[in-house]
């Protein structure tokens, strides 16, 4: 898999049993932990594409705890060791993870599936339209292409 500076996947536990399960996400225990800022859900219907954006301060924990997405990273930075590479990830509850994503990495997700998607974001500061950058996901220079591959 291609690598992202400062992008880490860390697969979760689910923990099951006749009443329902624990769906761990984030502890200020874990060595990727940052800072609090606030905890958001981000909810996208099936074929929604939901990017591009570019936080300038805040660090992303995103984790997809219903449905699926198609995650997708871009590093974008000038000065980094890993800028033009992109990570395209399929997370939620059938690879139960959380990604990490630095500020200054261009980030979006498309749903995919029979229904809603919830991605849940522990972001380690309260959100603030000023340090965010929006692309349009696609009209822009990231070479993505969004569309259903076949094959």
């Amino acid at each position: 898999m291609t690598k992202i500076d400062g992008v880490i996947i860390t697969p979760l536990k689910k923990i099951v049993d006749e009443r329902g399960m624990i769906m761990h996400m984030l502890k200020r225990t874990d060595p990727n932990f940052t800072e609090f800022g606030e905890i958001y859900f981000s909810c996208g219907y099936p074929g929604v594409v939901k990017a591009w954006h570019i936080h300038k301060e805040m660090t992303l924990n995103d984790c997809c705890v219903v449905g699926m997405v198609k995650l997708v990273i871009f590093d974008c930075r000038e000065h980094s060791a890993t800028k033009g590479n992109i990570i395209e990830l399929f997370i939620g509850e059938d690879n139960y993870c959380v990604v990490q994503i630095p500020p200054g990495v261009a980030n979006g997700y498309k749903a995919f599936g029979d229904k809603m998607a919830i991605v849940a974001n522990c972001a380690s500061m309260p959100h603030d339209k000023s340090e965010l950058i929006y692309i349009d996901p696609f009209k822009n220079k990231i070479p993505y292409d969004w569309n259903l591959k076949h094959g």
